[in-house]
């Protein structure tokens, strides 16, 4: 059954009573965060991929259609023009997001155990919120001032792309002269060009994350200001500079949060750590610090500002999952998901304490590979066979993840300049030609899974 076959739902009642879940989907720049929402809503439409999520396979679910998202001033996800994008007779991967959007789906439900039958069938809505990750990394800005943000930033900025130049201007600028609006608007400039150069190149630490996405806010002062190095001469730009970053935090990341998080349950936090690891130690050390930040935000325990913003409302389930895991062979798949586990072990252990239930995953939203064997140097090597972007088909062996995460993490965090006992590669593939039979969602990996963990408890 397709998705125009719900459509129809639009106009049945919503009960007053009836339970919300509100599911948060953010993750870092190409983590596939439109892929994972368009399959996820494609597949408990159509259940026939769905096992491991028990309220599907044991027929809980009687049915699901889509309704109009609750909140009236955000944007419908397009999950129409995404869905044939992905399913279409030349399948592409949709844009991603570049702002915050929203979709309702209902599910009709019959509760499962003894009072199942005598309670009735209820509905169950799933408001699911995307917004973009650069906008998450923003979380780690509101517990700094502007000193502690430019020295952090400066500190890890050697070596990136773009870093050079803007180090240039910097030092070219007269900090006792006073302040010019044509000096802060080449600094920022050159600052946000370095950080878009940075997220081309692997980097997930780009903050702020405005600077990369602006929409109506592009060329505005609390757009226009760049980090500076570590100073006890207040200068006319350090002034400047600081009230602007002070207005990006409490006129723009502030309301962004208070707004749309004041309600949300469970929230997915997706990365490419496949493409970070294939970056270089640097970028994975640079993940492992981002998704570390992005927890202790989302951390549901007495500490966070977050909480202290939302009146101590409490994030139930946080899912953090590695996608694209159809580009390795599922012998790999394991590893992978060991690998996202130790990335996130100092920042979850204090979130399962606090009472969070996290869970780290490996997944593949749309399955666009077939598993294949090739033989390199008389070497039987386990790989992966799809169409790449250019249409031609190739079978791809990206190397072979370590069994202990040590391996990869130890010299990340020593700052080694390149992996000295492995070379890890990435190709790019365009999404398979859908084969789907009807009932069937779009092929995946562990979707199911995900889904089992995020809401399965409330079906």
């Amino acid at each position: 059954m397709g998705i125009s076959d719900f459509t129809n739902g639009l106009m049945r009642g919503i009960g007053m009573g009836d339970p919300v879940i509100r599911l948060g989907v953010t993750g870092l720049s190409r983590a596939g965060k439109t892929v994972f929402i368009t399959s996820l809503v494609a597949n408990l439409m159509d259940r026939g991929r769905m096992t491991a999520l028990r309220a599907a396979a044991d027929g809980s679910i009687r049915s699901v259609w889509l309704q109009p998202q609750p909140d009236d001033t955000v944007p419908r996800f397009e999950l129409e023009r995404h869905l044939a994008a992905l399913t279409g007779p030349d399948p592409y991967w949709p844009d991603g997001t570049r702002h915050i959007s929203q979709l309702r789906l209902s599910l009709r439900v019959q509760p499962r155990g003894m009072f199942g039958g005598m309670r009735g069938q209820q509905t169950v809505h799933l408001d699911i919120v995307d917004y973009p990750g650069e906008w998450l990394l923003d979380l780690r800005l509101m517990e700094r001032d502007f000193d502690q943000w430019s020295e952090e930033v400066l500190s890890r900025m050697t070596g990136r792309p773009g870093a050079d130049a803007y180090m240039a201007a910097l030092n070219d600028v007269d900090m006792s002269a006073r302040f010019s609006e044509a000096t802060a608007q080449q600094l920022a400039m050159l600052y946000t060009d370095h950080l878009n150069a940075s997220r081309e190149a692997g980097f997930s630490d780009c903050t702020p994350g405005r600077f990369l996405l602006p929409g109506e806010m592009a060329g505005s002062p609390a757009l226009t200001f760049a980090p500076l190095p570590p100073s006890e001469d207040r200068s006319p730009l350090r002034r400047e500079f600081a009230r602007r970053y002070d207005a990006y935090k409490s006129r723009i990341v502030k309301p962004f949060f208070r707004n749309h998080f004041a309600k949300i349950d469970r929230q997915v936090v997706l990365a490419d750590v496949l493409g970070a690891i294939h970056a270089g130690p640097k970028a994975l050390e640079d993940l492992r610090r981002a998704m570390a930040d992005i927890l202790s935000a989302f951390n549901p325990g007495r500490s966070g500002w977050l909480a202290q913003l939302l009146g101590m409302r409490r994030v139930e389930r946080i899912l953090f999952a590695a996608t694209k895991a159809d580009h390795l062979h599922h012998s790999q798949h394991q590893r992978l998901t060991d690998i996202v586990t130790a990335l996130l072990r100092e920042a979850r252990d204090r979130a399962d304490f606090a009472g969070a239930r996290t869970e780290a995953m490996a997944i593949a939203s749309l399955r666009a590979t077939t598993e294949d064997v090739i033989r390199q140097n008389g070497e039987e090597l386990p790989a992966v066979r799809g169409t790449l972007l250019d249409g031609r088909r190739a079978a791809f062996y990206p190397g072979e993840l370590p069994a202990d995460p040590s391996a990869l993490l130890v010299p990340a965090r020593q700052g080694q300049e390149e992996w000295l006992d492995g070379d890890y590669a990435i190709m790019n593939f365009r999404p398979a030609a859908d084969t789907s039979r009807p009932g069937d969602g779009p092929p995946h990996i562990r979707l199911d899974r995900a889904a089992e963990f995020l809401i399965g408890d409330r079906l």
